[in-house]
């Protein structure tokens, strides 16, 4: 299993509780020095608490999963408009 592979496998044990919130995430890119790129979708992308949801739900869950990784950050919706 690849890299990406196991990135989104750990966001399938998250996704459900985005998705119930009118939300998601999206792997946009993962990094030669092993950094996530994540695009928050939907609700996440407009939520004031998605900061906290990105460091104690995504970011834990990822790096806890796969270990290489060695940070987790959303990208911002407003540089791809």
């Amino acid at each position: 299993m690849n890299l990406t592979e196991r990135v989104e496998e750990a966001l399938e044990t998250i996704r459900p509780y985005l998705i119930t919130d009118g939300g998601n995430v999206s792997v946009e890119e993962i990094t030669a020095d092993y950094v996530v790129k994540l695009k928050l979708l939907g609700n996440c992308g407009t939520c004031p608490m998605s900061f906290m949801t990105m460091k104690s739900g995504i970011e834990q869950a990822i790096m806890r999963a796969v270990p290489e990784i060695t940070a987790v950050v959303a990208v911002d919706l407003a540089e791809q408009e």
